[in-house]
């Protein structure tokens, strides 16, 4: 596990970012901004809210707690974006701090201990805490972009019905490792 546990959730959260990104790239800056009920969220909120935990988890979070003092997690759940633009740029600016802090990691890094308001957790639960908080979101994300776009979403996995043909390709192909995101 240790050869092969980082460059995996590496690879995990870039796919995740990719159905954000993909996502996104589908919507105009009103549907990003939809919400379907009162005190629900939007695409928006949500990425607004993401960008925050990230910021705040990777930033010295080798050296400091991962909520950090200036983190305004309230403020996370008011939209105030002012273009699509600037909601790209501040999700990129989460993904970036994200990567910057683990790209450099090494496996004797795994077992440090890292905290969230003050509970303690080795790094390798820390990353997969994030991990999961991000595939939540970014499935939230996700949901919400095709059910505005309905007939019109693009899909970003084996689309309906297609499983078969999906399949006899894969199977025609040599068994070899690989990390599935590889091929997408």
């Amino acid at each position: 596990m240790d050869q092969s546990y980082l460059p995996s959730v590496i690879k995990q959260f870039e796919y995740y970012k990719s159905l954000g990104d993909k996502t996104i790239a589908q919507l105009s800056f009103n549907d990003l901004q939809k919400e379907f009920a009162q005190d629900s969220n939007s695409v928006a909120i949500i990425v607004k809210h993401l960008v925050g935990n990230m910021l705040s988890r990777w930033t010295n979070f080798l050296t400091e707690d991962g909520e950090k003092v200036w983190r305004q997690r309230d403020d996370e759940f008011n939209d105030d974006f002012k273009s699509k633009d600037e909601l790209l740029a501040n999700w990129n600016k989460g993904w970036d701090c994200l990567f910057i802090a683990l790209k450099p990691l090494k496996s004797s890094d795994l077992d440090k201990a890292v905290y969230i308001r003050n509970q303690g957790h080795s790094l390798t639960e820390a990353i997969n805490r994030q991990m999961m908080h991000y595939a939540y979101h970014v499935g939230q994300i996700v949901f919400i972009g095709k059910f505005i776009k309905g007939a019109k979403w693009q899909s970003l996995s084996i689309a309906k019905g297609q499983s078969k043909i999906y399949n006899t390709d894969k199977f025609q192909q040599d068994k070899r490792r690989t990390h599935f995101t590889d091929e997408l």
